[in-house]
């Protein structure tokens, strides 16, 4: 297989309630282009499609169990390439702006039966979709392109067909709110890594003590003081001693006092531990699984990028920590300033996450420019400024969402 010239980037999709149901590939070219690099002519799908199955085999992780909407063009659907994608898996998402000829509904009908199932884009309330709406289970209503009465019009009209109406490149909280009151029931975007203003928040109590420890364990501090802390906490306590337990199956340990907890697990692995905790605790996950899941994905990529860079491990294990925390914020609706004032961090994972500066911001904006596929140039240009090419990129990706899914976030 020739390398990969493009960029791979999975968006989520989520319910009202902003859980997940499902992820669009994005899978862009170098060119300085806003749309998805499937749709062209079939020589260029067929490249691409084999790449993107290339990469898909990597990780079983990257479609697991939620519906993939992936772009095709008229010439892929039309061929038998697209049969080669797992029907059960993947929604084929249309534009609407094709002709809907004879022909295209036939082989729309005839996939159908196959098990393939439809979304359509750029949707307009025009004559020239209505052949489209019986064909799909799926349409999307762009909000950067409709203006809210055409939204609302929109939304009305597709509520008399059977189908899931997918507000897309939703990017502001004010937007997410209008196309909840319209009633569309999915949402894609980046809204929700998009903070409102935050001022006055405090920290949740029960991320406290979390967040104490992380501070001693960054400072090496005695391990009497972990273990006071330790012992003031029950909840986190028991959830230590099951982690070591597992880290430790096999072995004949027997864990003894807290103070031999840690000893075994080492001050790294419960560094590592601690980070992980703060993000998927369920104060901080409840309303937002699906930032739990960028933020890990995040974490490893950098983490991934830093070892093929050749990167010290001290350098990997503080781009993981600047991943990880880089949603904390949004998640926790607390303001980073607040959150670092409360943690002893490095002063390189302060500088990257307060002001995205140094080389760990570079390559943060790098993984998150791949995240957004603002444009394929973009992020070929982060790429290249730390030498790496699409095809490192993407096998760094793709490894970090099958890992994070092994998590069960």
């Amino acid at each position: 297989m020739k390398p990969a010239r493009h960029y791979l980037a999975r968006q989520p999709i989520t319910d009202d309630r902003q859980q997940l149901v499902g992820y669009e590939l994005l899978y862009r070219n170098s060119q300085d282009s806003l749309h998805n690099a499937l749709g062209g002519t079939l020589e260029a799908d067929t490249a691409l499609l084999t790449n993107l199955l290339g990469s898909v085999q990597q990780t079983n992780g990257l479609l697991e169990d939620k519906l993939v909407y992936l772009n095709v063009g008229e010439a892929m659907l039309m061929s038998e390439m697209v049969e080669l994608l797992p029907a059960n898996r993947v929604r084929l998402e249309v534009s609407a702006r094709l002709a809907s000829s004879r022909e295209l509904l036939a082989r729309m009908r005839s996939l159908r039966q196959q098990g393939f199932t439809f979304s359509l884009d750029h949707f307009e309330l025009t004559p020239s979709v209505e052949p489209f709406l019986d064909q799909v289970s799926a349409v999307k209503l762009d909000v950067q392109r409709l203006t809210p009465a055409i939204l609302s019009s929109a939304a009305d009209r597709l509520r008399h067909y059977p189908l899931l109406r997918i507000a897309e490149r939703v990017e502001a909280p004010s937007q997410f709110r209008l196309c909840q009151e319209l009633g569309l029931e999915a949402f894609q975007g980046y809204h929700f890594a998009h903070p409102e203003t935050l001022t006055g928040q405090s920290l949740p109590p029960g991320l406290y003590n979390v967040l104490r420890l992380l501070s001693l364990v960054r400072a090496d501090a005695p391990i009497a003081e972990i273990e006071t802390i330790l012992k003031t906490d029950l909840a986190l306590s028991l959830k230590l001693l099951r982690f070591v337990n597992s880290a430790a199956a096999g072995q004949p340990v027997r864990i003894q006092s807290f103070a031999h907890a840690v000893t075994v697990l080492g001050y790294r692995r419960l560094y590592r531990w601690l980070t992980l905790l703060l993000i998927t605790s369920e104060t901080a996950a409840r309303p937002h699984s699906v930032l739990v899941r960028t933020a890990t994905v995040r974490a490893r990529t950098l983490e991934n990028l830093a070892e093929r860079l050749g990167l010290p491990q001290t350098q990997r294990d503080i781009l993981f920590i600047c991943g990880l925390f880089s949603l904390l914020d949004v998640t926790l609706d607390v303001p980073m300033q607040t959150i670092l004032r409360q943690v002893a961090l490095p002063a390189e994972v302060s500088a990257t996450l307060e002001h995205r500066t140094g080389r760990a911001g570079d390559l943060l904006a790098l993984v998150c420019s791949l995240e957004r596929m603002d444009t394929g140039a973009a992020t070929t240009r982060l790429a290249q400024d730390q030498d790496l090419d699409a095809q490192t990129v993407n096998d760094c990706h793709c490894e970090a969402i099958g890992w994070a899914e092994t998590l069960g976030l």
